[in-house]
């Protein structure tokens, strides 16, 4: 039987403290809605935190009361499974600007009493796992076992690792590279001027009016080609035609129809001023962009697992190569796995039996270290 999970919340930064950001602006009070699924231990030393992609959020696994959905890596997270949760204690936070339950574009504004919109600050990936540094320490654990995550979710691994490298034992990043390509910003470039080319955008202060669904929806709809790749496509598609005769350039074919049923699904469940927010963060992140953040990663004294998969060609594994590269530089204990998949980027959310081999042997092998 699945486990039914709920929600909680941690807020931080009241007023008159406020949690300073990256680029220098400020904002307070912090929401971080979070998940958490198995016991911490007494020694509090088997704890694992979870970080999700750009559409992801804190249900990372199990399900809420009354649903029938499941979290969105629930076949990696559970009993007996590749983060075994009558083992560890797993923890997973919906990210600083996410619109899930956190502190985003959404939220209130405690000053005007109305959303922030286009006021909410920039944010960065440092930002995001700043927060989840707070929330760690709110739960009292000094040390994390790991954390892991895959996309966008390895880039804020890769953070820890040079922002707080005492406090993780292990890492593993997946899927994902040290900053972004002039490709991937390519990508997300696009997207975002879809968005705010819609007529609802409202220059990011729709809130209490129509919201701009065509361009989060094409913004979607883009992102989603990348995440799929070519054998993908062709196995789920081909050239399977598609009967609509609603206008001389409706969709013709059964992929078209798909992506706009996953653009128009998107809409329901995600905010578009989070959209422009978090991608634009992914675009800036350099794990390695000062000497300072070089010099840091060498202060991390643990083992990292890096997975990529062969068919991902938005974060194609010569970009996890690279990430192994300066791990050997810094002189840490690196691991580096390839897995051959069909299913592009989405491999890391679909590829469960061949990533489980890998992480329940690097987690035994990690926590057997900490029980001697």
């Amino acid at each position: 039987m699945e486990e039914i999970v709920e929600k909680k919340y941690f807020v931080f930064a009241h007023p008159p403290d406020r949690l300073q950001l990256e680029l220098g602006g400020q904002i307070g009070p912090v929401t971080i809605a979070y998940e958490t699924y198995g016991k911490l231990n007494k020694k509090k030393n088997n704890a694992i935190l979870i970080l999700h992609a750009l559409s992801g959020d804190a249900h990372a696994a199990g399900f809420h009361k009354g649903e029938n959905k499941p979290g969105w890596w629930n076949d990696m997270i559970g009993p007996n499974k590749a983060f075994d949760t009558t083992r560890y204690f797993v923890i997973c936070s919906n990210v600083l600007g996410g619109c899930k339950g956190s502190t985003g574009p959404s939220s209130i504004n405690p000053e005007t009493k109305k959303a922030y919109g286009s006021s909410f600050p920039l944010i960065t990936i440092r930002d995001m796992v700043n927060c989840q540094k707070h929330l760690i320490d709110y739960l009292e654990i000094e040390k994390l076992l790991c954390v892991a995550g895959g996309s966008m979710g390895g880039m804020q691994v890769l953070a820890w690792m040079t922002d707080f490298p005492e406090k993780i034992k292990s890492a593993i990043p997946i899927s994902t590279a040290l900053h972004h390509s002039a490709q991937q910003i390519a990508f997300n470039e696009v997207g975002r001027e879809a968005i705010m080319a819609d007529p609802n955008w409202r220059n990011g202060n729709y809130y209490g009016y129509s919201i701009p669904s065509s361009g989060l929806a094409i913004a979607r709809m883009i992102g989603h080609i990348t995440y799929m790749s070519d054998i993908s496509m062709t196995r789920k598609f081909g050239r399977m035609k598609y009967k609509n005769g609603s206008s001389k350039f409706h969709a013709d074919f059964e992929v078209e129809k798909y992506l706009h049923y996953r653009g128009n699904s998107f809409v329901k469940r995600f905010d578009a001023n989070s959209y422009l927010y978090i991608t634009k963060a992914m675009d800036m992140f350099d794990a390695l962009e000062t000497q300072e953040k070089v010099n840091s990663l060498k202060k991390f004294k643990g083992d990292v697992l890096v997975i990529a998969f062969k068919s991902d060609w938005l974060y194609p594994p010569y970009q996890s190569k690279e990430i192994v590269k300066v791990c050997k530089q810094a002189g840490i204990n690196v691991s580096y796995c390839e897995i051959e998949s069909s299913y592009g980027h989405d491999a890391f959310l679909i590829e469960v039996e061949g990533q489980t081999l890998l992480i329940k042997n690097f987690l035994n092998r990690i926590y057997s270290g900490t029980e001697k």
